[in-house]
């Protein structure tokens, strides 16, 4: 019974918006996959649309991850400032990546716009991409210096929704061979890496706070206003809401006042996500819309397979709280959205389509059309 009462926590505002979050981020990151894929191909730019990863790619991602992560571990202090440095880099492009469409969309829809941006990666460089990679910009440079938990929340989706657009998976056994070594990766490093490191190495990383370099050149040139600019900054790797969310609470404070989750637990099951809706429009033949996603020209994977995340992410957060330790999210996410993917397929006798991955282009239709 007591049990029960722990888990009256997962109704609280903190849970329930990363629980939210986490499934929008999910749900959106795959169906930009799939617009980003139709964009490129409609501006043949078909050697830009995306990386497709083949069995040893997807093989060396939690080898080359495990490494990385022992860099970390053994020499996050050391390397913290270079971290934040491509850190911002990152966050700049995928910012960038994430709202030009939507600009661009407004400014079209209005009449406002010139007939090259329209298009998300026109190689024109505009004034409003000058505008909009200013005001990345400076969402970076605000994250710089206040490090607060909103503006690492939005630049970590934003790093989610870009490499989900930019790296793909051809068919489900490369996804199952993917998310199957991450499966493993994901409980090693949390349960079991103490025996043989001494710590958690994966929680010991994720908890860890990188270098400011504002607060060390503000230091270094005794500016004034130094106070204000925080000394180490959380990496937008994860998101992270405060456990009392109206707090006001910034990051750099105790870790342990903070939720979190991975950015790796929303992309890799987003990139499934985005393996079905392509297979789901490819199968449909019609035109991809929000307001489809109820009738029956929907999306039919999508609702096995986003409700599959939901629920392992609750129980991954149950978990956590009746044990009281970190839980490796991928260890119930991974049955959750796979599992329901292939029962169904299997059931509907397309299983062997999606397990081989027929690759036809996602834009036939507007081909023959403008033929």
């Amino acid at each position: 019974m007591e049990s029960l009462w722990k888990l009256l926590y997962l109704l609280e505002p903190a849970p329930i918006t990363l629980i939210v979050t986490a499934v929008a981020v999910t749900f959106g990151s795959a169906f930009r996959a799939l617009n980003y894929g139709k964009e490129m191909e409609r501006n043949r730019d078909l050697s830009e649309a995306s990386i497709t990863l083949d069995g040893s790619q997807a093989l060396m991602i939690p080898i080359m991850s495990s490494c990385s992560l022992l860099l970390m571990f053994y020499l996050f202090s050391s390397v913290s400032q270079l971290l934040t440095a491509f850190t911002v880099i990152a966050s700049v492009s995928s910012l960038f990546f994430c709202l030009f469409p939507y600009v661009a969309y407004v400014k079209s829809h209005y009449g406002l716009a010139d007939p090259f941006v329209s298009r998300c990666c026109s190689r024109s460089f505009t004034r409003i991409q000058g505008l909009l990679l200013l005001a990345c910009f400076i969402t970076v440079a605000a994250w710089l210096v206040s490090g607060h938990w909103v503006l690492n929340n939005l630049l970590g989706i934003s790093i989610c929704i870009a490499f989900v657009s930019h790296v793909r998976l051809p068919n489900i056994k490369i996804c199952a061979m993917l998310l199957a070594c991450l499966f493993v990766y994901d409980i090693f490093w949390v349960f079991f890496s103490e025996r043989f490191f001494g710590a958690n190495v994966m929680v010991s990383v994720a908890t860890q706070q990188a270098s400011n370099p504002v607060h060390t050149v503000a230091n270094s040139l005794s500016l004034p206003g130094l106070q204000l600019i925080t000394k180490k900054l959380e990496l937008p790797v994860k998101i992270v809401f405060p456990r009392n969310l109206f707090s006001g609470a910034v990051l750099g404070g105790n870790g342990a006042d903070f939720m979190m989750l991975g950015l790796g637990d929303m992309a890799i099951p987003a990139m499934l996500l985005a393996l079905v809706l392509c297979f789901d429009h490819r199968k449909s033949r019609d035109p991809i819309s929000l307001l489809d996603l109820h009738s029956s020209k929907g999306h039919k994977y999508l609702w096995y397979a986003l409700p599959g995340y939901a629920i392992g992410l609750v129980t991954a957060l149950a978990s956590g709280v009746l044990t009281q330790s970190p839980q490796p999210a991928l260890l119930y996410l991974v049955p959750s959205t796979l599992g329901p993917v292939v029962v169904i397929s299997w059931v509907r006798r397309e299983l062997a389509e999606l397990w081989e991955g027929s690759m036809p282009n996602l834009n036939d239709k507007l081909r023959q059309i403008e033929v």
